[in-house]
């Protein structure tokens, strides 16, 4: 746990330090993982069979790459009714967020003879990528899928890595299905991507990707964008909150946790406040309630590299410093979190009150917990509805608009150099 209060000497040092903690980009990763992406797209389904057994030590046929529908079918039983009901729950929200953003069609006649618009139209295919790892992420199925289903995709296929006995957890299995995943495979991180993005004789090749992963996920994603459209590169998870005096120590501290407890090491947990009383309180929770977590382990690695309690001398240089790091989620525990959150000007997600921590974006809130990591927040976007469609423009001059515009089309082709533009148009003249 890093402590940076605000009189110290080397304040402006230390918040440098900090604010480049993070990267987003590696490129010996790259290079690690570029040879996997290419035997996937040279050898389909023998290479996804030869690293299953490698990364994940699942000894699997093509045959068994795909979870059958019998073991679908199985999946609800496996569930137990608590669950079930706590899934429901998450994925009717999910959905009627998702369905309060689908775009609408629209024109409009700005010059005589001129209609201008755009089109929107879901997308054909959707891979939803679902880690597994540590802890299988029954969540993200629904926060993928579902968006994805509500939103009018036809065709939604969903890979998330096996156990080495080729198991995935059977409410993940029974989450994917009941949102609409067509079909499941048990293909786990770089190559179950670059599956998607290829398509091999097993698995089917998609327009988009989308979903969380580590850092090898987030690598693979880079190098296929292009191949196949990808929703953003997002890393370790990452919380930042606000707060002053007025905020409760004990929740603080409960909501840094939350994220440290994922598992890579890699997590970012920050505190910024202007209370510098409530730093030394928060580190004194965060050892006591860490003490009795049941993923110490996880939790651990972070509390050594990536817990941040930063001191600031007022609430404008705490969310102008928010901005700058631009943190995946981050909460506003002050006496007026609207006000604050005005000055936020990058995050994936922002949480007003103290009544409002981060899980219940993870689970329940409606929208998307797919967000941009590692400050890719200053240019991506967390998941939404707008992902999962295309945006066609809509043109349509009729025969005196386009004379009249003529003239400027023939002009600024032939100042191009490009007189077969300029003739297509002009051609029409005649």
């Amino acid at each position: 746990m890093k402590i940076i209060r605000r009189n110290a000497p080397d304040y402006q040092e230390q918040i440098k330090t900090f604010k480049s903690s993070r990267k987003s980009f590696n490129r010996e990763l790259e290079d690690r993982i570029f040879p996997i992406i290419e035997a996937v797209k040279n050898e389909g389904d023998e290479a996804l069979v030869r690293f299953a057994l490698q990364f994940d030590h699942a000894e699997m046929t093509k045959q068994q790459m795909e979870i059958p529908s019998t073991e679908i079918a199985a999946a609800k039983s496996a569930v137990n009714p608590e669950l079930l009901t706590a899934m429901s729950k998450a994925i009717e929200n999910v959905k009627s967020f998702t369905q309060q953003r689908i775009p609408q069609d629209w024109t409009y006649n700005p010059r005589p003879g001129v209609k201008l618009g755009e089109k929107f139209t879901p997308l054909d295919s959707v891979g939803c990528y679902v880690p597994g790892g540590t802890a299988p992420l029954v969540s993200t199925a629904v926060h993928t899928v579902e968006m994805a289903s509500a939103s009018g995709v036809k065709h939604i296929y969903v890979t998330t890595p096996p156990s080495k006995d080729r198991y995935v957890n059977p409410a993940l299995i029974h989450a994917a299905h009941t949102c609409g995943a067509e079909r499941i495979f048990r293909l786990g991180g770089v190559y179950g991507v670059a599956a998607l993005a290829f398509g091999t004789e097993t698995v089917p090749k998609v327009d988009k990707i989308v979903g969380p992963g580590n850092a090898y996920v987030a690598a693979a994603k880079r190098l296929l964008y292009g191949q196949v459209a990808i929703d953003m590169v997002a890393g370790p998870s990452e919380i930042m909150i606000i707060a002053d005096k007025k905020a409760n120590p004990a929740f603080v501290a409960a909501d840094l946790l939350s994220q440290a407890e994922h598992g890579s090491g890699l997590e970012q947990a920050v505190l910024v406040t202007t209370d510098d009383a409530l730093i030394d309180k928060v580190a004194q929770q965060i050892e006591i309630q860490s003490a009795k977590l049941s993923r110490s382990e996880c939790v651990a690695k972070v509390l050594q590299n990536g817990v941040y309690l930063v001191g600031a001398s007022d609430i404008c240089e705490a969310y102008s410093l928010c901005s700058d790091y631009a943190p995946e989620h981050v909460e506003v525990q002050t006496e007026n979190p609207e006000e604050v959150a005005k000055g936020i000007r990058a995050a994936g997600a922002i949480f007003l009150g103290p009544w409002t921590p981060e899980p219940v974006g993870d689970y329940v809130a409606g929208p998307s917990h797919v967000l941009p990591t590692s400050g890719t927040a200053h240019f991506f976007n967390g998941l939404s509805t707008d992902t999962f469609f295309r945006r066609s423009s809509i043109i349509k001059y009729d025969k005196d608009a386009l004379m009249r515009e003529l003239p400027y089309i023939r002009t600024l082709a032939l100042s191009e150099g490009l007189d077969a533009h300029a003739n297509s148009a002009a051609i029409r003249e005649k």
